[in-house]
């Protein structure tokens, strides 16, 4: 058992993307991902977690995307990607293309792993059900069976305490107080809200939105300390956005 506390970024809903992003982040679609990482290496983060809606959408050019492959591949750290419903894990999607996955230290639930990523070295693993399709479908859905000491269930969904199943006009990819308590997770990792916010009305289940890192201006920092407790703080980002909406 290793006697050094974990530490894991996560962030989410960043909209890699040509056009409103890249022009609020001066012309650099990138932007809100190399926040991201700046804010994993201030910390010295064991692990980045992005859960879900990295890129805008699966149409974004190649030339973009081998430049997003690029920052992966050069960042020190292990990065866990999580597909969320602007970026599903369909054939041919920027998971499939451009080389977003081949870096050695990207791990995409989804493509390059079924569902769980393992990092024994620190006794972690981090599951999750990656977006597969534009459709509904139940993000928390077959938890799994704790392997490591410590457990991060991924999510991309949006959170009601009780939602009513019953009728089709209701809201997608739905996450209930039930499904984050059956997880038995140490953290509820979630994605799909731009703000930050603890969810869950069980005081024992740790369940954190990171929001957008542009709109959040913070990504979430997730502490797992060696005395067997989970510390998470918000952690800012330098934005240097040049401008705050679509021209």
């Amino acid at each position: 058992m290793t006697n050094a506390d974990v530490i894991v970024v996560h962030s989410s809903d960043l909209h890699v993307d040509d056009s409103y992003t890249a022009r609020a982040f001066g012309g650099d679609g990138n932007g809100p991902l190399r926040c991201v990482l700046t804010a994993a290496r201030e910390v010295e983060a064991n692990i980045v977690l992005l859960t879900g809606d990295i890129f805008e959408h699966n149409r974004l050019p190649d030339a973009l995307l081998r430049e997003t492959a690029k920052i992966l591949d050069e960042t020190p750290i292990d990065i866990v990607i999580l597909p969320g419903n602007h970026d599903p894990a369909i054939d041919n999607s920027v998971y499939h293309r451009s080389g977003i996955s081949d870096p050695d230290n990207v791990y995409v639930l989804g493509v390059t792993h079924p569902k769980a990523v393992l990092f024994p070295s620190i006794e972690l693993e981090i599951w999750g059900h990656a977006h597969r399709h534009y459709e509904d479908m139940a993000p928390l859905r077959s938890p799994r069976a704790r392997t490591t000491r410590w457990q991060i269930a991924a999510a991309h969904g949006h959170y009601e305490p009780a939602p009513d199943l019953s009728t089709s006009l209701r809201a997608s990819w739905l996450i209930s107080d039930d499904e984050l308590a059956a997880t038995g997770a140490d953290y509820v990792a979630l994605g799909h809200w731009n703000t930050p916010k603890r969810v869950g009305r069980r005081k024992d289940v740790c369940a954190h939105y990171s929001g957008s890192p542009d709109l959040a201006g913070t990504v979430n920092l997730v502490r797992f300390k060696s005395s067997g407790s989970v510390v998470v703080k918000r952690h800012p980002v330098k934005l240097n956005m040049t401008s705050t909406a679509p021209e």
